[in-house]
């Protein structure tokens, strides 16, 4: 492992520098000591940095009131853990709030430093964690939302996703092998034929495919066990996942995964991801933080030094990827009613309008889990949540609770599709106010349009790329511009994004557009890219 304490600290940048002077993960004893001080007499990079160790951000657009993300790998969790989730959100009155984000987790807002002890508490009582969801550590890792449930899934990836949060975190107490990467890290696996992970857009994923098994070849057959002898012209097909690297976005660049030529079998998915994350680790660039993401080493080293210094690392020879994945349906949102493998059950996908919950929401679907389902709840990478394992018996009552006029089973076609960040209002990155926007223009364009289908707009606050606009149809990145001589809030319009099969990044298309001018903008578009047709005057 690279040791940064006898790194030149003139090689190294501020948060190269912070973090060889003390490790990240160290606050995670010093939390009763800062609930004491307080938050304004904490040691800065403690409280603007270090704590995104334990999950917990200082946003200095909200002073005082810290934002929480939680680790809930797969986008699973109990009723149990959503009411203390509650629970936390509702302390804080009008000022606590919850985010589903885009990679399947939920972020807790309005949290004060004195809270954080009992906090901690209620949370490792029904083993939920924040531990390493910050920084340069490997984010949530995201798996397929109806893993388990698809009657059409190749692999339930639930058990894989959990081996993997376990391996990075030392089950959920914090790991010191993985909380020094050059940058953050986002893994993906999935077991499904839609791409329901974007998997084209993280660091390292994990997709279906199927390689040839012949009876010639018996290294490959007797790693999967695939039991009596077979003779060297009989073949069968072995499951396992092709890799892909290296996707990202950044305010620098951003970049689609790319084939790392190696398949592996499930058995082998968390040391592939061990041996990656240790190449990276201690490979990684640390000078330029804008050139520190795992794209920038595979530049550096070429893909082929690159899989050499991870099959060295990974300890035997890799198997050469299957010639084709199993990703070849369109993407699922999973929004309505289906059912499920098992007989007499029913999944049902709520929408939450751009992601955003309050206390009483989150009581309302640990109710509806509890009372209608099995107890557990799952999060989408499109922000919002499905209840699963509703009995045909109550499917028809469940139908009729109130809740779902707010988080609706058939929305209307362009909120459907609407995703958005955190935005202006919380978030200091942010160039611009987001999720009030968003909901404002989607309701004006229905007002004024009729749609054949669903259209995917996607708002991001700024070039970080937290609401991923280079996946959406439509894509409005956050932006400064000038109109009347003024600066004005404006987006980038970015489009060609593709999701599921044949997954592609979308372009920039347009450049500032002042945010008050967007509406016949996107009016347009619609009416020229997607179909939509205007609306007849109302009869007088």
């Amino acid at each position: 492992m690279t040791d940064l304490a006898t790194t030149t600290t003139t090689s190294l940048n501020k948060f190269e520098k912070f973090k060889a002077e003390k490790d990240g993960l160290a606050v995670k004893e010093e939390i009763e000591k800062f609930a004491s001080l307080g938050w304004e007499a904490m040691d800065e990079t403690d409280r603007d940095h270090r704590l995104k160790w334990v999950g917990v951000f200082f946003r200095p657009v909200t002073p005082g009131k810290f934002m929480m993300r939680m680790r809930i790998p797969n986008g699973i969790l109990s009723c149990e853990q959503m009411r203390v989730l509650a629970e936390v959100v509702q302390r804080y009155g009008d000022e606590g709030s919850a985010d589903i984000t885009t990679r399947q987790n939920i972020q807790l807002r309005g949290i004060r430093i004195e809270d954080l002890p009992e906090i901690f508490d209620k949370f490792h009582a029904v083993n939920l964690t924040t531990v390493q969801s910050g920084m340069d550590n490997v984010r949530n890792i995201t798996g397929d939302p109806v893993a388990g449930l698809d009657a059409d899934e190749l692999f339930d990836t639930r058990e894989l996703v959990q081996q993997i949060q376990d391996m990075v975190t030392n089950n959920g107490v914090g790991n010191p092998e993985f909380t020094n990467l050059p940058r953050k890290f986002n893994i993906a696996i999935t077991g499904g034929r839609d791409n329901s992970v974007h998997a084209e857009i993280n660091d390292l994923a994990f997709v279906p495919a199927f390689k040839e098994a012949e009876g010639a070849r018996g290294d490959l057959i007797s790693e999967q066990g695939a039991g009596e002898e077979m003779t060297p012209s009989s073949s069968q097909k072995v499951f396992g996942f092709n890799v892909l690297v290296g996707g990202f976005f950044s305010a620098k660049r951003c970049e689609a995964a790319v084939p790392l030529n190696v398949w592996v079998p499930p058995e082998d998915v968390v040391a592939l991801c061990r041996a990656v994350l240790e190449v990276f680790r201690d490979n990684g660039l640390r000078a330029n933080r804008q050139k520190a993401r795992l794209m920038w080493l595979m530049d550096e080293w070429g893909i082929e030094k690159f899989r050499a210094e991870v099959e060295k690392q990974f300890g035997r020879s890799f198997i050469s990827a299957a010639v084709r994945d199993e990703i070849d349906w369109e993407k699922r949102d999973h929004v309505g009613v289906y059912k499920q493998k098992q007989p007499e059950l029913n999944y049902v996908g709520l929408h939450v309008p751009v992601g955003r919950l309050y206390a009483e929401d989150m009581f309302e679907i640990a109710r509806l889990a509890e009372v209608y389902g099995s107890g557990e709840i799952r999060l989408t990478v499109e922000q919002n949540f499905i209840i699963p394992n509703i009995a045909d018996s109550l499917l028809e009552t469940f139908l009729t609770e109130p809740v779902l006029d707010k988080f609706a089973i058939n929305p209307t076609l362009l909120m459907r599709s609407l995703v958005s960040c955190t935005g202006a209002q919380f978030c200091n990155f942010a160039l611009i106010e987001t999720k009030n926007r968003a909901l404002a223009t989607i309701k004006a364009l229905e007002a004024e349009l009729e749609l054949t289908h669903p259209v995917r707009i996607h708002w991001t606050g700024c070039p970080n790329s937290c609401g991923q606009p280079q996946v959406a149809d439509i894509g409005l990145m956050g932006t400064k511009t000038r109109k009347n001589g003024k600066a004005v809030e404006g987006v980038d319009i970015y489009m060609g994004g593709k999701v599921g099969k044949e997954a592609q990044l979308g372009t920039c298309v347009t450049k500032g557009i002042p945010c008050e001018d967007l509406l016949p903008v996107l009016r347009e578009l619609l009416v020229e890219h997607f179909g939509a047709r205007l609306r007849e005057p109302a009869a007088v």
